[in-house]
């Protein structure tokens, strides 16, 4: 018969514990469902990678990869290598596969988003978009109405946001820096939306406040962004993981 220690799936300060006791525990602190999640995650990526016939990637874009990663950890040596991969609990072998399927990893996050990315990027290009804003903000109507004026006879935007705002940015002349279209409030997105750069938006309610507004500089998102087209691949090709999870039937089955 198989000992109780054989059939352990930990062993903590000599103590054998089960997967079904492993289990209970990660239920009792909330986080089996996450577990869960995490291995049909797994299991998702792993299928697909072994499966799908288009993530063909060239042996010498792998190869070099090999050689950089070895050159930045410092592991030309062959025996300080060998080393490394006695550490990490793997061969040769598994190394390579693991740099084979980072590459296959991102082909294939680009493969499965691509008809979706153009669609996503309109739907959330309000969001997107960003305005680099400066602003005082002052706690009632009267007295954002004369420093409006102020400002429109001349006097200086920034001294009156050092000297005058109750918000956090004064510090830094009222600038706010860039903002998302999308989190703004409709009044402000519609009044900012027909600014100019240089102009000045309100006096406008902000919560309890009121607020002075300062267009500094519009910034449309673009595809070409990398930076954004990454975050939007990524976003997309979670959903894509999710969308397949909800699809498997999964039955959690423990025996001792």
């Amino acid at each position: 018969m198989e000992s109780q220690e054989s059939k352990a799936l930990l062993i903590v300060d000599e103590q054998p514990l089960s997967l079904r006791q492993c289990l209970r525990y990660l239920q009792s602190a909330g986080k089996l469902q996450p577990f869960i999640g995490d291995i049909l995650r797994q299991y998702v990526l792993e299928r697909e990678l072994a499966n799908r016939q288009d993530l063909d990637i060239s042996p010498a874009m792998i190869e070099q990869a090999v050689v950089d990663f070895r050159l930045k950890q410092n592991l030309t040596d062959p025996q300080v290598f060998q080393d490394w991969l006695m550490r990490n609990g793997i061969n040769y072998e598994q190394f390579h596969s693991q740099i084979s399927n980072s590459f296959k990893l991102e082909k294939l996050k680009a493969v499965v988003t691509e008809a979706r990315i153009q669609e996503h990027f309109i739907e959330r290009k309000l969001f997107y978009d960003r305005v680099v804003l400066s602003r005082i903000v002052v706690p009632s109507k009267d007295m954002a109405d004369e420093l409006y004026s102020q400002i429109m006879e001349g006097a200086s935007f920034e001294q009156l946001a050092r000297e005058y705002s109750i918000a956090d940015e004064k510090i830094a002349n009222g600038m706010m820096g860039p903002v998302s279209r999308g989190t703004m409030p409709d009044a402000l997105r519609a009044a900012i939306d027909s600014a100019s750069p240089g102009e000045l938006v309100g006096p406008i309610q902000v919560e309890n406040h009121w607020a002075i507004f300062r267009v500094e500089q519009f910034i449309p998102a673009t595809l070409e962004d990398a930076p954004l087209r990454q975050a939007m691949q990524n976003e997309l090709f979670e959903r894509w993981v999710a969308e397949k999870i909800q699809t498997m039937t999964v039955k959690l089955q423990v025996n001792d």
